[in-house]
């Protein structure tokens, strides 16, 4: 009964296969290859819309490149207040930003709204040369409470950033499951909704090690090529990368994978929602539940080896608990969990 992360999962069998077919012969260097040359063009297909990608091996980069070819080193990003990278990939976008500054705004469940980034806005000291400038906005998708911004709020979100004069980054770490859960296409809640670049999850959702930067705006692609070649992440042997996104993106394996997850996480929040003493602390919209359960039940889920992370730290000793669902995740885990919650519950 492991619930710490969906970045514990196995790799899907179709994605280790397209590894295992990659590895065969030589092929060109650095991208030269012919799995990555196509990514482009499939990526373009996915979301309706020309665009550039760039592989890279963590989510921590691809945020960070990305929102470096947005913000210059004078400028602000603003985020949610427990945002990825606000919180967790230590000072990774400030580095690769040349000391931008990140703000985390308030917002419940890890929702963001358009009046919060307009106050702060009003507050900027934009055009006042003592002050960091407004440059761009981060919004992660799905949240970091498990919820999900519909194609609406996201477009809400956007207009008021470009009345601003800032560029709209989307942290896509579990970006397949926000697209799950909404069953809207990938475009409606991108560039359509007037997002600049996605960070496109892949390790959460299947892949062995790889994460994509998507460009809606191509003409970033130019600056963005040095800094992913500075950043360590143009990978000699890329073909061994695109082959992961590759088999992702094809015949909606990063969708079906996602949804099972879904899936799964739904079940669960629906079960322990209907124990004495239980309750939700946040709308279960994709993979992750947080609920808040009395000690006596947490404490004996922990001493039967159920594994899973107090929130809002990992580390916190506290009667909210954020369990994660995985594609990988069987229907006994699941339901092996929800018996021994509700004899603990019953006690």
């Amino acid at each position: 009964m492991d619930f710490r992360s969906d970045n514990i999962a196995t790799v899907a069998p179709a994605v280790m296969e397209a590894i295992t077919r990659a590895n065969h012969g030589t092929a060109g260097s650095y991208g030269g290859d012919e799995i990555s040359l196509r990514l482009d063009e499939k990526f373009t297909r996915l979301f309706g819309k020309s665009v550039r990608v760039f592989p890279v091996a963590s989510g921590s980069v691809a945020n960070a490149l990305a929102l470096s070819v947005m913000t210059p080193s004078y400028g602000v990003i603003y985020a949610h207040q427990g945002a990825h990278v606000n919180n967790e990939e230590c000072g990774a976008p400030e580095f690769f930003a040349g000391g931008a500054r990140l703000v985390g705004l308030e917002g419940e469940h890890g929702k963001i709204v358009p009046k919060t980034l307009e106050a702060a806005l009003m507050l900027s000291g934009k055009g006042f040369v003592h002050c960091a400038q407004p440059a761009a906005l981060s919004l992660t998708q799905s949240t970091e409470w498990g919820t999900v911004y519909t194609p609406a709020e996201v477009a809400a979100l956007s207009e008021s950033a470009r009345k601003g004069g800032l560029a709209v980054h989307m942290d896509g770490a579990r970006f397949a499951n926000a697209v799950a859960s909404l069953g809207c296409a990938p475009a409606d809640i991108t560039w359509r909704a007037g997002v600049d670049a996605l960070s496109f999850g892949g390790t959460k959702n299947g892949a062995l090690a790889v994460e994509a930067i998507v460009l809606f705006r191509t003409e970033l692609a130019e600056d963005l090529a040095f800094k992913h070649k500075r950043a360590g992440q143009l990978m000699s042997k890329m073909r061994f990368f695109a082959a992961q996104l590759d088999s992702l993106i094809t015949d909606d394996l990063w969708l079906q994978l996602a949804r099972r997850a879904n899936q799964l996480a739904r079940r669960l929040s629906e079960g322990l929602a209907a124990f004495p003493g239980a309750s939700l602390a946040a709308p279960t919209e994709a993979n992750e539940v947080f609920v808040t359960l009395p000690r006596v039940v947490i404490d004996g889920l922990k001493a039967a080896g159920a594994l899973f992370y107090g929130w809002p730290e990992p580390w916190a000793d506290s009667p909210t608990i954020r369990l994660v669902t995985r594609h990988d995740m069987s229907d006994a885990e699941v339901d092996g969990f929800l018996r021994l919650a509700e004899k603990l519950s019953r006690r």
